[in-house]
């Protein structure tokens, strides 16, 4: 019987899991390598400019919503904020054992026990680290897809860096001051690379994005009035874009109705153009809108584009860097600039560095992508389950009703596939995503913009489906976080029989913001 279940992250996914699991009677320890609860918001990883893409009301767990004094787009520190409420509000914190690195987890298959090594950071200056030893009868993985930044190897780079300058990815910049007066160049152009661009333009002595490929960016105010969650955190917006089956009404838009949603994106895209002058400033993507479904969606920083227009932010099209020299980048397209810090936002590296060759080989296919049943279940492993790996538009929704899942899973109340139809299943979707992404899948892990249809398989196959009027009303109006709070009631209701009984406080707190 599983009773203690080991969590590594303590971000929304791993926050999330645990107060789940906890409510329904596990005994959880969360490992957080950082000295904070945050994932990506925690404060070693913020750079200048960070908020939230989703508007705060859709961008909180189900019962606990943002503070109502936050602004429309949280910054990255109120996020942070937020989470460490969350972790407080719900007695998570005796539990977290933060500033531990997991170097190693294994499994012993025919106990059926995780034994965890992890390294405690000295509390103070100078002082040996610790190690510790954990064992769990359950491990959830909840690092999330952001686990190790991703920057390239520039030829020249250690005479670069030799003369002072400085190369580091968007989650390493840290502190705007540090660009007054240099040059900067940012690489990359989706949100972090704007968004620390934007942020430093006014203070550097030049900022200049380089964007090999241009995507396009959604405006928080269509029209600078209708707020995009009207439009693209809806269900409608979601069935614009087909799904590996589609079903009901979105059977129709992509089928005879085909003309009437291609009608639809193409208003949209025609309002964006004209709003943001793309072709008057050059920075037309030239393909149609429907491509910000391959990898991600990027909103527009606020005041990226007029401080182009305005010339004191620079962008150079379909360039990279050759090499570094000291004081100097050379382009892709033999231009020489001037360069004393080199800012990428070139993506993420997805690492589990505490599993070993023969675990990785279990939950990855040689490509290495998961191999995710629902984005959670290894089918080759036991005991064993992700939470977190689904970015998607409503990522903390994703996560916390994957934690549900997962403890109705853990409680013997969900009836999984055998893992040959598990992994036919898997099989089918990472076909299905590597087509329909041009291979910018995040290693499997991408289910932008299917966020409600990835939570809707979850809670069908719990057998606990939203309510017709609550589906029709996420058609006409974005998704709200509070729509899914009853599912922990009705999913603690039925095992409450079980034994799965929740502390009072935990009852109390579970109907109450803050």
């Amino acid at each position: 019987m599983t009773r203690t279940v080991g969590t590594i992250g303590a971000g929304f996914a791993g926050l999330s899991t645990a107060k789940v699991l906890r409510a329904f009677g596990f005994e959880v320890t969360v490992f957080e390598k950082e000295p904070d609860v945050g994932g990506v918001w925690a404060a070693s990883r913020r750079y200048p400019g960070l908020t939230t893409q989703n508007p705060r009301t859709t961008y909180a767990l189900s019962d606990f919503p943002m503070p109502a004094h936050y602004p429309e787009w949280p910054s990255g520190q109120q996020v942070q904020a937020y989470l460490k409420s969350y972790a407080e509000h719900f007695g998570l914190v005796p539990h977290l054992r933060m500033s531990t690195t997991v170097e190693s987890a294994v499994l012993d298959e025919a106990a059926g026990v995780w034994t965890v090594k992890a390294r405690r950071a000295a509390a103070g200056q100078g002082g040996a680290s610790s190690v510790e030893v954990h064992r769990f009868d359950y491990l959830v993985v909840c690092n999330g897809i952001f686990s190790e930044p991703a920057v390239p190897h520039y030829p020249g780079v250690e005479s670069f860096v030799a003369e002072g300058g400085r190369v580091c990815h968007t989650s390493q910049f840290n502190n705007a001051s540090d660009a007054r007066g240099k040059h900067v160049l940012v690489v990359g152009y989706g949100k972090s690379s704007c968004d620390v661009a934007n942020a430093i333009a006014a203070d550097s002595a030049s900022t200049t994005v380089l964007a090999r490929h241009l995507i396009w960016k959604i405006p928080k105010k269509f029209m600078n009035v209708l707020n995009f969650k009207y439009l693209l955190l809806t269900r409608m917006g979601e069935a614009l874009f087909k799904y590996i089956e589609p079903k009901g009404f979105e059977k129709f838009l992509h089928g005879a109705g085909l003309p009437v949603r291609n009608s639809m994106l193409g208003s949209v895209e025609s309002v964006v153009t004209r709003q943001l002058k793309l072709r008057e400033i050059g920075l037309h993507p030239g393909t149609p809108l429907e491509t910000i479904a391959r990898s991600t969606v990027s909103l527009v920083t606020d005041g990226f584009y007029e401080k182009i227009a305005a010339g004191t932010l620079g962008v150079r099209k379909g360039v990279s860097i050759s090499k570094l020299q000291p004081g100097q980048a050379v382009l892709s397209n033999g231009e020489t600039v001037p360069a004393d810090i080199v800012v990428c936002g070139t993506g993420w590296n997805q690492q589990v560095p505490f599993f070993d060759a023969s675990v990785l080989q279990r939950v990855t296919d040689p490509q290495g992508n998961f191999r995710l049943y629902r984005s959670i279940m290894p089918a080759s492993m036991p005991r064993l389950a992700f939470n977190g790996y689904n970015s998607s538009f409503f990522s903390q929704l994703n996560c916390e009703i994957g934690a549900l899942w997962l403890a109705n899973h853990l409680r013997g109340g969900l009836q999984l596939p055998e893992p040959g139809e598990m992994n036919a299943h898997i099989d089918r979707r990472l076909a299905w995503m590597e087509e329909r992404t041009d291979g910018k899948h995040s290693k499997g892990t991408n289910i932008i913009p299917f966020s409600v249809h990835n939570i809707d398989e979850l809670l069908q196959d719990m057998k606990l489906p939203l309510g017709a009027f609550t589906r029709f009303r996420q058609w006409l109006g974005p998704v709200n976080p509070a729509d899914y709070a009853v599912v922990t009631r009705q999913l603690l209701a039925r095992h409450a029989g079980a034994s799965a009984a929740v502390p009072q406080a935990q009852q109390a707190a579970a109907h109450q913001g803050f």
